[in-house]
């Protein structure tokens, strides 16, 4: 999910890689007349189409076609809540590289959006107007039956719930950077991204504000000539623009729940999504695939590794390829894993940073691959994309260069356990937290520190987006956090030689509190010898949900717990020289949501209490990180 202000990078898909055509990015070299006239040239295009839905709904859709075609033609489909109805700027590049290709590119609004008709919910309702869609489109006298889905973000989500229906005309998908329309899959049940174990984060609320409109303006049901509808579109597009807000100060705001409608907003989709627990019922009723829904759709996957949530990401991955509901579909799944942020596939080339770290060289010829999928499964071009394709290709960061799997994690990464040791000082980084792969005497100090919900860890890069500008995604050197008194800093010793980590990382920690409730927030990070510490991924849980999500229990003050938070999910390579380190604190905000420790309905709380938390590592109290590690 974005915020309109970043939908433009949504739909960047590097079109860089064109054989015998254009490339795409020789198009913005092109003055906005100039695309016009291209277009104008090589596509017959008709706008503001209603597709009627099932319950009578009709959705705005805008229908580019190749001049002259010579049989009827494969459709790319892009479905999206943003205002996409004005082709410009990278949207019609990429119309242009389709219609040239030999594809009938169509965009379409989600209910509820701009000219389309209806209420709008959350990823569009993609079990019943996506697949309404997808019939619409293979009657059509122009199609040939096959339809692929195509997007990015909100774009990608809602391509999810509908693969699990295996719809016939359904060929083939992209979905790229698609974690939040995943519901609960295996060890990961956040609810589309609403929270991280059990903690909810805040980039939702803000992107709500910018996409939610229930005072939105819509055209009458009763104006159904097409000429005029296109002719309306040309005039005003009924995109709102709301107020600006400084999301760095309202972020702050409490209670939680109180967040927009502070600002004047009227109660709608957020008031209802932050009064439900991880566990409840009506998630089951939206948009978000969840486990056992089944798979029937061969699957090119995009992601990143500085993404929302890749954990969910790969364990659905994973899922597709062993449902065999479909078994062709599942024997089809494909990913690839890039070293940038949310959809910024733009930046991947001969020299990327990402937040503050050079990952190198990370060329891919992403657009290259795509078309390559939709020629095998729409035209059925077998050659194109051959089945001898790595099913995973990744990019591994800190040796910089793309690797390849059969599988994920790959079949040789075995695990290496690391303990959190220390004297009962792991207080910052002058502490004496150490990463050690010797288990603990049977009597060791726990690492003790106070966290204060008034004075909150600060949030400094890792995986994130549509936030507002409050947090900047990507690589960043933590030490500035290191330094808290109330972080726990734990690090190896210099390694003699690199290790490669691949996978799923899992985090056990042994806890306890002076609190009801509290969170307990985990950090990998790559130590360089000049001391940088790189952000490789981060989790955090809420230590209510220890027993499971559906049974919340409040913890005794002093009693030790296990906490086991959801996986942090990375390819990375721990030079020589370099050093692992793994931070444990309470907080990590302004991505998540802050715990008030009271025990209570967080988010509808404005007092918060102070809690002195303790990480134990001594005998049975063992605190450690599994690390997937290639051999």
């Amino acid at each position: 999910m974005k915020p309109k202000t970043v939908k433009l990078v949504a739909l960047t898909l590097v079109l860089s890689h064109v054989s015998g055509l254009v490339a795409a990015q020789e198009y913005s070299k092109y003055t906005p007349e100039a695309l016009e006239k291209e277009l104008a040239e090589n596509a017959v295009s008709r706008l503001g189409v209603m597709v009627p839905m099932r319950d009578g709904v009709a959705l705005s859709t805008d229908i580019y076609s190749p001049k002259n075609p010579s049989g009827k033609l494969p459709t790319i489909l892009w479905k999206t809540p943003y205002n996409e109805h004005k082709a410009r700027g990278t949207t019609m590049r990429y119309i242009l590289e389709s219609v040239k290709r030999g594809y009938t590119f169509i965009v379409q609004n989600e209910r509820g959006r701009y000219f389309s008709q209806g209420k709008w919910e959350i990823l569009g309702h993609p079990q019943t107007d996506g697949y309404d869609a997808l019939s619409w489109i293979a009657a059509q006298s122009w199609s040939n039956g096959k339809v692929g889905t195509l997007g990015c973000s909100s774009s990608a989500e809602w391509q999810l719930a509908l693969a699990g229906m295996n719809h016939p005309a359904h060929a083939a998908m992209v979905p790229m950077s698609a974690g939040a329309g995943i519901g609960k899959v295996g060890r990961f049940q956040e609810q589309g991204n609403w929270y991280t174990g059990g903690v909810p984060r805040n980039l939702f609320f803000v992107w709500l504000y910018g996409v939610d409109n229930p005072l939105r303006a819509e055209l009458p049901a009763s104006l159904t000539d097409e000429k005029l509808r296109a002719r309306i579109e040309a005039y005003n597009d009924l995109d709102a623009t709301k107020p600006k807000v400084d999301w760095a100060k309202q972020i702050k705001h409490l209670p939680v729940d109180q967040m927009l409608t502070a600002l004047g907003e009227p109660p709608a989709t957020f008031e209802q999504l932050i009064r439900r627990t991880p566990a409840d019922p009506a998630w089951n009723q939206g948009g978000l695939y969840h486990e056992g829904m089944g798979w029937g759709v061969p699957a090119l996957w995009f992601n990143t590794w500085y993404d929302v949530s890749m954990g969910p990401n790969m364990e659905l991955f994973n899922m597709a390829r062993a449902a065999n509901t479909d078994k062709e579909a599942s024997a089809n799944q494909y990913a690839v894993i890039a070293p940038v942020a949310h959809c910024r596939y733009a930046q991947l080339g001969p020299k990327t940073v990402v937040g503050e770290r050079d990952m190198g060289d990370t060329s891919f010829k992403v657009d290259g691959a795509i078309y390559d999928w939709f020629d095998r499964w729409l035209k059925g071009n077998t050659k194109a994309f051959p089945a001898s394709t790595p099913h995973v290709q990744y990019y591994m960061m800190g040796s910089n260069r793309w690797q390849s799997a059969a599988q994920w994690p790959p079949a040789n990464a075995k695990t290496m356990r690391l303990y959190l040791r220390s004297g009962g000082k792991a207080n910052s980084l002058n502490g004496d937290g150490r990463l050690v792969a010797e288990a603990p005497p049977a009597s060791e100090a726990a690492d003790r520190y106070r966290y204060d919900p008034m004075n909150p860890v600060q949030t400094i890069g890792g995986g994130d987006c549509c936030n507002g500008g409050v947090i900047q995604p990507g690589a960043s050197d933590q030490r500035q956090i290191e330094a808290r008194n109330d972080v726990l800093v734990y690090t190896s010793d210099a390694l003699t030689k690199p290790v490669d980590v691949v996978g799923f990382v899992d985090a056990v920690l042994k806890v306890s509190s002076s609190a009801k409730d509290t969170d307990f927030a985990v950090k990998l990070v790559d130590v360089a010898p000049d001391g940088t510490a790189w952000i490789i991924g981060d989790t955090i849980f809420r230590a209510r949900y220890r027993n499971g999500y559906d049974k919340p229990e409040m913890m005794t003050p002093g009693q030790v717990y296990t906490i086991k938070p959801t996986p942090i999910t990375t390819a990375t390579q721990f030079a020589a020289g370099h050093r692992i380190r793994v931070e444990v604190t309470s907080s990590n905000f302004p991505k998540f949501v802050r715990n008030l420790n009271t025990g209570g309905p967080n988010e509808s709380e404005k007092e918060g209490v102070v809690a002195d938390n303790a990480v134990h590592h001594a005998g049975d109290e063992q605190s450690y990180i599994d690390l997937p590690v290639l051999r």
